[in-house]
């Protein structure tokens, strides 16, 4: 998987009469991992839209490794709320499907996949059936089938929305060692403050609609992540004037200036 930077400039989009977005500027560096949080209706969902080429934005310019995102060209691997594995078809054909959607023959398809399954804590699952499976492990099937399609980039809309709790804090912790191994880049959008603090490098706090990115928070957490003693109270105290910021946002903020967390 290459990395490239991501650079959106202005961006602005509306449904019909209402505005979504209104000046969305953010970068993500080559190896960052970057999350977005903002109130329920902000845009967050919409951006990856604009994207992944679903919409196009009415102002504003999105770049990608220095070429313009206009539809020609598809740096992203995109992985939804839900797992959307398709029922009646084995977990092994369902991790290689977007292998298969972008003209890769199957069986190919299925060699460059099966040597994953292991790290993915997927062995001897390969021809069971989605229904058969634990939510977690859907997720990591789901996970699989993004990631091996060798994309620049990582495009997560709240993957782990779904779960309980307790598999939720599992599976940040699972995703969080596995970004660290392979360098991956990726953009996550979630509601969960805690889990945005977990992951990221930084992170972009949304106003209300139309979203304007009101703070830019650098997460300043060693890697790897294991919150005990000193980096337990620090990430408390992230978490807190991220959720402070939310609370506290106006609906015409403007944008501030990239900091440090208070």
């Amino acid at each position: 998987m290459t990395a490239s930077r991501l650079e959106l400039e202005q961006i602005t989009c509306r449904y019909g009469e209402t505005s979504v977005l209104a000046d969305i500027s953010l970068t993500v560096q080559p190896g960052e991992f970057v999350s977005i949080l903002g109130p329920s209706g902000s845009g967050k969902s919409t951006l990856f839209k604009l994207l992944t080429g679903a919409r196009r934005p009415e102002g504003g310019s999105m770049r990608f490794d220095g070429q313009t995102l206009d539809g020609t060209i598809r740096p992203f691997a995109f992985m939804p709320q839900r797992d959307a594995l398709m029922p009646w078809r084995r977990i092994i054909d369902n991790t290689t499907l977007g292998l298969e959607v972008q003209g890769m023959r199957r069986a190919e398809a299925r060699r460059r996949v099966l040597p994953l399954f292991s790290e993915f804590g997927l062995d001897g699952f390969e021809q069971h059936y989605p229904a058969e499976l634990s939510g977690g492990m859907r997720q990591r099937a789901a996970l699989l089938r993004t990631v091996v399609q060798d994309k620049p980039m990582l495009l997560l809309d709240e993957p782990f929305g779904a779960l309980d709790a307790l598999t939720r804090a599992s599976m940040q912790r699972w995703l969080e060692e596995m970004w660290s191994q392979h360098d991956w880049t990726a953009m996550l959008v979630t509601h969960d403050v805690r889990e945005a603090v977990y992951l990221s490098d930084r992170i972009y706090i949304f106003s209300p609609r139309p979203a304007r990115v009101i703070r830019e928070i650098i997460v300043d957490l060693p890697r790897p992540r294991i919150l005990d003693g000193a980096a337990r109270a620090r990430s408390a105290e992230i978490e807190a004037d991220i959720l402070d910021t939310l609370f506290n946002a106006p609906n015409d903020a403007t944008t501030t200036n990239p900091e440090e967390p208070r």
